[in-house]
């Protein structure tokens, strides 16, 4: 009788990419909540502000890209077939929150063009608050999947 038996496999490479990218991700995601908090606006700094969400918004793109193009998930669920929903649930989310920061974006290139833009900028910076913890939650549960898989590949719990 033969027993197939999964395993995931860790590129190097990409693993060494999706950290690149995910410390890109980080600090845009820290300069734009701290462009948020400034209490004054300038022209300029509006300029940057739609900028960084522009930028933002493009690495969030590849980020999501790489974790699914590269099988982040399939190999994973591959070793661990139990853990299948939780992957789709959270490869779903990708959209999700892509869109929301679409959103964010094109709320910031219209407060570029606007006068009134000290009461606008203040409702953007608390909803990028909660997008900015909804998306560390996102990849908290990501890697707790990623870990859990591992976990079980490698028998740790026997």
């Amino acid at each position: 009788m033969a027993i197939v038996v999964r395993t995931v496999s860790i590129n190097a490479a990409f693993l060494q990419e999706i950290k690149d990218d995910h410390h890109e991700l980080r600090q845009l995601l820290h300069h734009t909540a701290a462009m948020l908090a400034r209490p004054g606006w300038m022209r300029i700094e509006l300029d940057r502000l739609f900028e960084l969400f522009g930028k933002l918004r493009d690495q969030l793109a590849m980020h999501f890209s790489l974790e699914e193009a590269f099988g982040y998930f399939e190999d994973a669920v591959i070793a661990a077939p139990h853990l299948s929903r939780r992957a789709e649930l959270l490869r779903s989310q990708h959209h999700e929150l892509y869109c929301e920061l679409c959103q964010m974006a094109e709320r910031a290139e219209a407060i570029l063009y606007h006068e009134a833009a000290q009461p606008a900028i203040g409702r953007l910076a608390v909803d990028f608050r909660r997008f900015t913890e909804r998306l560390q939650q996102h990849e908290l549960h990501e890697r707790d999947l990623i870990l859990e898989s591992v976990h079980d590949d490698i028998g740790a719990g026997d």
